[in-house]
């Protein structure tokens, strides 16, 4: 039998077709250029007087805190709420990339990416110190036979779970529909500014984009910081090194070596490969620590205190100490949401550029219904198995040996989980080795998807090509290595801190991004879904001139297009629902 043509079979398309706006000269040298000399400021401000801007940025968390609690939690029930009009709307059949687009990756990729990218770390670092720091203070949960250990367990699931998520994947639902389906580039000012007044649009672009980039960069490198102390707390409890200046530089250059590697590569044999060994391992940790832990603990505290996670959900999700915020406050540590619910809501709107960026980029082909339950609940059931496991276990062993967990975490909360581990019979000692490497590839992975996003945000509409990404990597990990020798970690928690505050300018973006795509959404026609399939045919005419363009690689020629409707019909049902 002859053998297809291979050319013909798979034709090499560049999809979607920029329709976006080249930015002028004067703004994209402003992009480029401003980002780093204000990083550098930063990092001479810090350095020179830490203690000047740690009482300063003190003071402006003070602020946030006292006043706009409420606003955080607003923010997080509006991205719930969104999130779950995605799905049960007619709205979540459209299929990002036009509908005839199909995934680029298997569901195991997929899943493990976007975890990697955005909750990996914070888990290896707080699925122990969470539930031991919070075990004789949490509100709103009632203690119920073991005291506060079961609310430390319900609201260690809250804040890394369906609520963060949601905040993730509401920002990336924003990106990708104005990227994948409407030819915009892959950046925050593109999603947000159509529905600004005309005259604002383009300073207010150039503004959208400095913040985006800027947290980026910050976050990152703070986040370098921690984990090469992290991943050091790991070497010293099989290897007996001490953590030194010297030990944490060495780290970071090798993560930073191998992030640069992962970059080079690209998605499909660089990030691809590293989440699936991630998820592996991640599955060999957890598996070993129920099967040889305490089993019979795990299981029954698991029970309950899903039980009581969905009991309490709402009250949760509502909770804002209006006691509190009453009284007034003179330090954000007389605050409980100060110090967890507002802090770790923050911090995910801190990390949105680069996670959102990224989980946008690797989900076209899929329905806004299936992008959205992937994001949300798929990873939310990860995390809760894990903080069930792993947070129950530490529990469990901290008690067994007089809060000795407890005291660990108070002297170094990155050593929590190093410590439980230690705990468990027969496989413990291997269980620190295979923490260890988690802690780093599960860095790696977010340090390479943060590098793609950050390319897209300075270079588009043009496609930044791989040494780009692997000066971006470097460029990280000076910064990191620039906190570290020069300050140290009071230095790196300041900017780290100083990072999180800026969460608060940049939620206000995010919710004229989210008013948006309602808008996008609400308003979609006959001309838009013609627009959809215009910008993701390589062969339409008038659809040329990308520069912002994903390749796909398709292996069979493209069906015969549908009539487009005509401009101001209202859209198809068919066509909304169409696979």
């Amino acid at each position: 039998m002859k053998k297809p043509d291979a050319s013909a079979a798979a034709a090499t398309e560049a999809v979607p077709r920029f329709r976006g706006r080249n930015l002028p000269a004067l703004d994209r040298a402003v992009i480029t250029v401003l980002p780093p000399l204000l990083i550098i400021a930063v990092l001479l401000v810090v350095t020179m007087d830490p203690g000047g801007a740690a009482a300063a940025i003190s003071t402006a968390r003070t602020f946030v805190t006292g006043n706009f609690t409420w606003l955080f939690i607003l923010y997080s029930l509006v991205a719930v709420v969104v999130c779950v009009w995605l799905v049960v709307s007619r709205v979540g059949a459209i299929r990002l990339g036009g509908p005839e687009a199909r995934p680029e990756h298997g569901k195991f990729a997929w899943y493990s990416m976007l975890f990697a990218c955005g909750q990996g770390i914070g888990l290896i670092f707080w699925s122990v110190a969470e539930p031991i720091l919070l075990r004789d203070e949490n509100p709103v949960v009632a203690a119920g036979q073991n005291g506060g250990a079961e609310g430390a367990m319900v609201w260690s699931y809250f804040h890394w779970g369906f609520t963060a998520w949601a905040m993730y994947c509401v920002v990336a639902v924003c990106l990708a529909y104005s990227h994948h389906n409407l030819g915009k580039t892959l950046t925050f000012r593109e999603a947000t500014v159509d529905i600004l007044p005309q005259w604002s649009q383009r300073g207010a672009g150039v503004v959208v984009e400095l913040l985006a980039i800027i947290a980026t960069v910050l976050g990152l490198a703070t986040s370098f910081g921690f984990a090469a102390m992290q991943f050091t707390s790991g070497l010293s409890s099989f290897t007996g090194l001490s953590p030194s200046s010297g030990i944490w530089l060495l780290v970071i250059l090798g993560l930073g070596g191998l992030t640069a590697v992962s970059a080079f590569f690209g998605i499909n044999k660089g990030m691809k490969r590293i989440s699936e060994l991630n998820s592996v391992l991640s599955i060999v940790l957890l598996v070993a620590v129920f099967v040889f832990g305490p089993t019979i603990f795990l299981i029954s505290n698991i029970t309950q205190t899903f039980g009581s996670f969905f009991a309490n959900f709402l009250p949760m999700s509502f909770w804002t100490d209006a006691g509190t915020a009453g009284q007034g406050i003179s330090t954000w540590q007389d605050s409980w949401n100060g110090w967890w619910t507002v802090f770790i809501w923050c911090w995910v709107i801190a990390f949105s550029p680069f996670v959102a960026g990224f989980i946008a980029r690797i989900s076209r082909g899929r329905t806004i219904r299936e992008f959205v339950i992937g994001v949300t609940v798929v990873p939310s059931l990860i995390v809760m198995a894990w903080i069930g496991v792993i947070g129950s276990a530490a529990l469990h062993y901290d008690d067994r040996s007089d809060r000795g967990i407890s005291a660990a975490v108070a002297a170094d909360t990155s050593s929590g989980l190093f410590v439980m581990l230690e705990s468990v019979p027969v496989v413990g000692s291997l269980l620190l080795v295979v923490a260890t490497v988690l802690v780093a590839t599960y860095y790696v992975t977010s340090l390479d998807s943060g590098a793609h996003a950050l390319a897209e945000f300075v270079s588009a509409p043009r496609r930044a090509g791989p040494l780009f990404r692997v000066v971006l990597v470097a460029s990280i990990a000076a910064v990191a290595v620039t906190l570290l020798t020069l300050g140290g970690t009071a230095v790196v928690d300041t900017v780290q801190t100083g990072t999180i505050i800026g969460a608060f300018p940049f939620s206000f973006v995010i919710l004229v991004m989210i008013a948006n795509l309602v808008r996008r959404l609400l308003t979609r026609t006959g001309e838009t879904e013609r627009l959809e399939r215009e910008v993701n045919d390589p062969s339409s005419p008038d659809a040329a001139g990308g520069g912002d363009a994903t390749v796909v690689e398709r292996t069979a020629p493209e069906p015969p297009a549908r009539q487009p409707a005509p401009v101001g019909r209202a859209p198809v049902p068919d066509a909304l629902a169409r696979p």
